[in-house]
């Protein structure tokens, strides 16, 4: 139960298409609530960037990215941050080719996605994570930060990106059209 008085939905496994659109909608269709935080995920082979949103779920907000060691330490890290942010669902960016086709490291990233919904028994959602790193790399270029803090903040700028594409879409389906 959340600090919200609310049961959170469960969370079910889903068979993904390879059409894009696939990627980019929730794994729950139950989970459309957004009243609480969402937690946003640039999985990577060494590093972790980490996103969370405002309680309302308009805006992403950049954490500090984790330094991956193994799967304990990682959902460990993790667990603290869902805990510290009441977070109520995690949004994992899916590393698909350009040409929308899975890739090996696809696989990956939705066994870590399977491991977190087991673990905190979370909605978790992929979303189409493609140019996320090369814009993430464009808007940081655009900054004054060093070669050296830039390659340090890009994972972070990544699970923002991911995390906001993920809360403007649900904005977007919520909204009436006129």
């Amino acid at each position: 139960m959340s600090a919200h008085g609310q049961v959170p939905p469960k969370a079910d496994s889903v068979h993904l298409t390879l059409a894009r659109p696939a990627y980019n909608r929730a794994l729950n269709s139950d989970s459309e609530n957004p009243h609480g935080r969402i937690l946003g995920l640039d999985v990577g082979l060494r590093r972790i960037g980490i996103a969370v949103s405002d309680p309302l779920g308009i805006t992403a907000q950049g954490l500090e990215t984790l330094q991956r060691r193994n799967k304990r330490h990682d959902l460990a890290a993790l667990e603290q941050i869902i805990r510290q942010y009441d977070v109520q669902e995690v949004v994992v960016g899916l590393p698909l080719r350009l040409s929308g086709e899975e890739s090996s490291q696809s696989e990956k990233i939705k066994a870590f996605a399977d491991d977190l919904r087991g673990r905190f028994g979370l909605p978790v959602h992929l979303w189409d994570e493609r140019l996320t790193s090369v814009e993430a790399n464009r808007l940081l270029r655009q900054t004054e930060l060093s070669i050296e803090k830039r390659a340090k903040a890009v994972d972070r700028m990544a699970a923002v990106l991911i995390l906001q594409g993920f809360m403007d879409s649900r904005q977007n389906r919520s909204t009436p059209s006129s």
